[in-house]
């Protein structure tokens, strides 16, 4: 399969320089040029010749293709998949193979510069993006842990340079509708702000069979105000306060047997979240200092029917507030052929989670079950309320320190760039978890009135888990421009990756479960020894996710910047790679674990091609082959199994044609295409969703101030999955959207 990749990569290249040089552009032909801005702190503002795979978009692409919030940059970006399914709060991003579907992330996020810790909190809408980048491939040396497969990083609009008001109202099927509103004004040579605004609804595709409510209903909407205080030509003062409110309806998971969303339960996502970020900067020629500080709360609520089905097995809710502070001094410099930069980076997280699970009455005789229908137990079981409560509540302050540098040389057309990092960080997590509950025994045969046993259970575990990691992160690149006659590179990089451990918190619910059950073997009759159970450490926690990322690529612009085509090869070796998975039925809750050894290996292919003023064309492409090498979960051996969740292919196509009309009209036609799979269900790979395109399109009328869009996604309706899981020995699935539809209207006032 990697030598078709290959073979594919060198032909499409040779052919779009083949177009490129065969079709010089008119002398009124408008060259296409990456665009160049100077808000990114730890990166060159141009990264189209760095030794790096990206993708940038800006803000005319990202209208284009309807790119307001993180998820609808998948596909796009070769290798980058970020799925929509469950909640705002199911934030999972896989690049290369290598993802995280429960809490640490492992890709980071950054917002103006402002670091996001908790990627809970990464599916939100912004409005006014300017450019959004992403980084493939591991970050972990300039933007530390938990970037081992990649860094995304957005830039919204600056008041000091646009002054203005814009003003976007969009409907759409379902129904859906929304709203932003934005203002921009300068009101010295020295002081400029923004206001924003930006408000959705929706009103669902799936309904629930049991009560027939729509269960991916959504409300919600984000606020944001920036000051940009510029009291010299070389200091620049920045601080951007923001927040989110969001509210949506249940899950619309699909049992697999019946193809339909039915549960008797209730289900939402709740969050509320404060963010302020305090950027200052200071240019003195060579040398640069920055530092940026951000404080934020989330306050997020989950409530699910865990078992997603019209019966009465178990409930969880996960109540969080969260308080994260960051601080980085960032310096960088240059002298001749020399180039530095050099940063102190420590952040603080205080977690406090309330997760209670209430275990029900079909769970309650499955529990009594294997007392109750063993005919050789003469007693039967009762217990003495309809529900048990497993209460859990945590605690969980986690802190870090690192010290990072990057030197780079630019020794005529080569450039070598070393960079390290020392990133240490401790975590604590205080747990208290009780079950306070009864049964009664009574007699199998007969029916006497009164118990022969009346056993009251009542489980506490206190206690306190720590752990502390400390990790060494290099990167070494070495990049080479080519004699052409517009500029291009090649590249090659060999970067170490880091995502830290932690502990499973929704762990503590199967424990207590399994003391419960052993409450109830102690009281049966001819009883053994009391049974011992795995250490609350070995239950919860897991082992930080290392990688070796071995890479090469090439950056080549063709006929003045008209054709741009950006390839690279991977090779990732992983160790400890942290996979969710779902316990044996009959237990509540996911974990997080580690498989032995993993390897991801693939390609990326970037092509733009920008003919004449009128035409432009847009392919990317992303193979990734992930497999286990060593991963054993005590039963099944699964070497050579796709790793789950992370798809082989990602594709993304568009072509857009725009020409003028009378009155200074400007009308362009986009057709686009998304494509993704096949996508691995289960670490058996016995379940999976296969490759599926979905086709899409605009008609855009521009006339100065003013936008009119009509849109549409999923064209021909295609029915395809995006989740997969089991709870309960139930298979259950989440479709995608169907066909949508809308009109959007923008303005423009200055």
């Amino acid at each position: 399969m990697i030598h078709r990749i290959l073979f594919t990569t060198i032909f499409l290249s040779s052919v779009t320089y083949s177009l490129a040089e065969a079709d010089p552009s008119p002398a009124d032909t408008t060259h296409w040029l990456r665009d160049v801005t100077v808000t990114a702190i730890k990166q060159v503002p141009d990264l189209s010749l760095q030794p790096i795979s990206a993708t940038v978009l800006t803000e005319p692409q990202l209208l284009k293709w309807g790119v307001n919030a993180m998820k609808r940059m998948s596909e796009i970006a070769p290798n980058f998949y970020m799925p929509s399914y469950g909640s705002r709060i199911t934030s999972s991003i896989y690049v290369r193979g290598i993802g995280s579907r429960l809490d640490q992330p492992a890709v980071g996020l950054t917002v103006d510069n402002v670091t996001f810790l908790n990627k809970d909190s990464y599916d939100f809408d912004i409005l006014d993006i300017d450019r959004i980048e992403v980084l493939r491939g591991p970050q972990s040396t300039l933007y530390g842990r938990n970037t081992m497969a990649g860094q995304i990083n957005v830039y919204t609009l600056q008041p000091m340079t646009y002054q203005g008001s814009r003003v976007v109202a969009s409907v759409g099927n379902g129904p859906e509708a929304h709203l932003g509103i934005s203002h921009y004004r300068k009101f010295s040579d020295k002081l400029a702000m923004s206001f924003s605004g930006y408000f959705n609804f929706f009103d669902g595709f799936y309904r629930n069979h049991y009560n027939t409510y729509k269960t991916d209903t959504e409300k919600g909407g984000t606020l944001r105000w920036k000051t940009q205080w510029q009291p010299r030509a070389d200091v620049m003062f920045e601080n951007i306060a923001s927040f989110n409110l969001y509210r949506q309806s249940g899950y619309p998971y699909q049992y697999a047997g019946s193809g339909i969303v039915n549960y008797n339960d209730t289900c939402y996502y709740r969050r509320n979240s404060v963010a302020d970020g305090i950027t200052v900067k200071w240019n003195a020629g060579n040398v640069s200092l920055a530092s940026i500080t951000s404080l934020q709360y989330v306050d997020d609520n989950m409530t699910l029917d865990q078992d997603f089905l019209p019966l009465d097995y178990f409930t969880l809710t996960q109540r969080k507030h969260e308080w994260n502070i960051t601080q980085d001094f960032v310096a960088r410099g240059s002298s001749g052929i020399y180039k530095w930069i050099t940063g102190l980076f420590g952040f603080y997280k205080h977690t406090s989670m309330k997760a209670p699970v209430h275990l029900k009455e079909d769970m309650i005789d499955m529990i009594t079950g294997n007392v109750n229908d063993n005919p050789r137990i003469p007693v039967r079981l009762e217990w003495d309320s309809p529900y048990i409560l497993l209460n859990s509540a945590f605690t969980q302050p986690v802190w870090g320190l690192a010290v990072y540098h990057q030197s780079e040389i630019d020794l005529g057309r080569f450039n070598i760039a070393l960079g390290q990092r020392l990133d240490f960080e401790n975590t604590k997590l205080n747990y208290l978890s009780d079950c306070n509950t009864a049964f009664s025994a009574y007699m199998k045969s007969g029916t006497p009135p009164n118990p022969i046993l009346t056993k009251e259970v009542n489980i506490t575990l206190p206690g306190t888990l720590k752990e502390h990691f400390l990790q060494y992160i290099p990167k070494l690149t070495v990049s080479y421009e080519l004699d052409m006659k517009s500029r291009s590179s090649v590249y090659a990089s060999v970067a170490k990756g880091y995502k830290s451990g932690g502990f499973n918190t929704q762990m503590f619910s199967t424990i207590l479960q399994a003391y419960m059950e052993s409450e109830i073997k102690q009281s049966m009759p001819g009883a053994s020894a009391e049974e011992e159970f795995p250490s609350v450490w070995e239950t919860v926690a897991y082992k930080p996710e290392t990688s070796w990322n071995y890479e090469v690529g090439a950056h080549i612009y063709c006929a003045g910047g008209k054709a741009v085509t950006d390839i690279s090869l991977f090779y990732i070796d992983c160790r400890n790679q942290q996979i969710t998975i779902f316990p044996d039925a009959g237990t509540t809750g996911r974990i997080t674990t580690n498989a032995g050894r993993t390897r991801s290996y693939g390609a990326e292919l970037q092509i733009t091609y920008n003919p004449t003023q009128h035409w432009s064309f847009t392919a990317n492409y992303g193979y990734t082959n992930a497999t286990f090498l060593r991963y054993l979960d005590g039963a099944v051996d699964y070497r050579g199994n796709h790793v789950p969740y992370a798809p082989v292919h990602t594709l993304f196509g568009s072509a857009t044609y725009s020409h003028g009309l009378p009155n200074d009209w400007i009308l362009a036609y986009n057709l686009n295409c998304r494509g993704v799979g096949r996508i691995y269900w289960n670490e058996e790979n016995s379940l999976s969703q296969p490759f599926y395109a979905l086709l899409g399109g605009s008609i855009v009328a521009n006339h100065g101030w003013l936008s009119l869009e009509g849109w549409i996604e999923n064209i021909v309706n295609h029915k395809y999955n995006t989740f997969y899981f089991s709870s309960m020995g139930n298979d259950f699935l989440q479709q995608g959207n169907p066909r949508r539809f809308g009109i959007t209207l923008r303005l423009y006032f200055k």
